[in-house]
Formats: structure tokens, C-alpha cells, sequence
């Protein structure tokens, strides 16, 4: 089903796109845990636990008021951030950039994995992904395509359309290489939902990432992306027709 987050709803309605992305993964998963992958990859178990119920919206409302009780900068990102610009899918987790140190002042964030710039918790239950800023690149995000989202209870900062595009196409080469094309078809199509909708200029955004890429990733996401555009183009030229 394709979900959107609009400006002014409560953070309930995060909760509500969580739990749908939560037990559909279970469901997926036959009830037990299942491998997902986020931005670029780490294995980490998806779903609800067997025999869990956690209440997704005292949770979520917690989590974000957590963050400004402690004066936590953070920034939203992943799939909930992506369903403020584009409609999209559920998503059974809550994904967040933050600096090591700000993660250090949030011990109720269970960490139940880490491995490189990512950390994997759960907070209530909740399943909270972190992108940490000791990458340059999340780095950059931060600093450079933040934005403010208002919900009903209390504003957040939000990724921008150039910063989720920015995030998806950092993670394509890793998930090619990985030859995980399931992901790697879900964020494409990412792509070129945030590209058709909202009109980024994307060419500097990739010039961003070279300094971060090989040469050969940087000639493949220039490839990737003008693949993307003929594809609109040609969607827009029917439409058209």
C-alpha cells in the first residue's frame, strides 16, 4: 500500500507506517527474523519479535521527544523521511542521522548491532536504524540538505529531496556489488519517483559523492542517473502523446 506523511500530522502517523512495515516484514518472514539491508548494507534481523506487541505510538512519540529533552542533533532519513516528498511503502523502522557522540547520551536505545558508520537499536520495540556522521558523506547530508518537517506534537529535521537522493545513490554502488538488486531496484525506483516529482538538479549532487566513490562508481552512478532521465522522458512523452 502507498503511504504518505504529510506536513502537520501527528507523530502517530509514523507509528502507523512502522507497525504496517513491522508486521508485514514478519509475515514476509513466515514470523521469524529475516535479513534486510539498509543504506548501504548491514545485516540486521527485520520484523516483530515473536511474541511481542510494542505500543508503536508511545514509542516513537518517546523516541522523538527523547531527542529534544537531550538537545540531540539529529536527522530523519530512510523511508519515513522519503514518504514526506514522494508517495512510497511502508517501513518497519526509523532511520536517523546522528553523531557517535549524540548516540552515546541516548543509552535507552537498545544497540543490538554495529559494523563500520551504522548502528542498528531498538527503542520500546522499536526498530531504529543510525547513519553515523564519522562517514563524510552522512556527514555532508546533515550539514548541507537538512530541512524541518512539522508535526502536530513538535517540528524535526528532515532530509531534503536533494539529501535522500544524495543517500540512495551513495548506497547503489555498495548494493551492486553486494548483487543485492532487490534493493537495488527498490531505491531506483526511489530515484526517479524524487527526480520526476520534484526536479533536483542530481549531476552535482554526484559530483558531491566523488570525492567519497571510486572512479568507476562515479561513471556508473552518472550512467544510473541519466538512465533515470531518459526514463521519465519517455514516461512524460507518452503521457504526453
Amino acid at each position: 500500500m502507498l503511504v504518505t506523511l504529510k506536513m502537520g500530522e501527528s507523530l502517530t502517523r509514523v507509528a502507523d507506517i512502522v507497525r504496517a512495515g513491522a508486521f508485514f516484514c514478519s509475515r514476509a518472514s513466515g514470523g521469524e527474523s529475516r535479513q534486510a539491508a539498509p543504506e548501504p548494507r548491514l545485516d540486521r534481523p527485520c520484523g516483530l519479535e515473536p511474541g511481542s506487541s510494542p505500543d508503536f505510538a508511545q514509542a516513537v512519540t518517546a523516541l522523538f521527544r527523547l531527542f529534544k529533552e537531550r538537545g540531540v542533533s539529529c536527522l530523519l532519513v530512510g523511508g519515513v523521511a522519503l514518504l514526506k516528498y514522494i508517495e512510497g511503502r511502508n517501513t518497519g523502522d526509523i532511520d536517523f542521522l546522528m553523531s557517535a557522540d549524540s548516540l552515546s547520551r541516548l543509552p535507552e536505545i537498545e544497540i543490538t548491532g554495529r559494523k563500520d558508520d551504522f548502528a542498528f537499536g531498538r527503542f520500546r520495540g522499536l526498530e531504529v536504524d543510525i547513519l553515523l556522521t564519522s562517514n563524510r558523506v552522512f556527514a555532508l547530508a546533515a550539514e548541507r540538505f537538512a530541512a524541518t518537517h512539522r508535526f502536530a506534537e513538535m517540528e524535526v529535521a528532515c532530509a531534503t529531496v536533494e539529501g535522500l537522493i544524495l543517500l540512495r545513490l551513495y548506497a547503489l554502488p555498495f548494493l551492486y556489488s553486494q548483487r543485492d538488486f532487490a534493493r537495488v531496484s527498490l531505491y531506483e525506483a526511489d530515484l526517479r519517483m524524487l527526480m520526476q516529482r520534484h526536479r533536483p538538479d542530481v549531476p552535482p549532487l554526484v559530483d558531491l559523492l566523488a570525492p567519497h566513490l571510486s572512479p568507476a562508481q562515479v561513471r556508473e552512478l552518472r550512467g544510473i542517473v541519466r538512465e533515470i532521465q531518459e526514463q521519465i522522458q519517455r514516461s512524460e512523452q507518452r503521457a504526453g502523446g
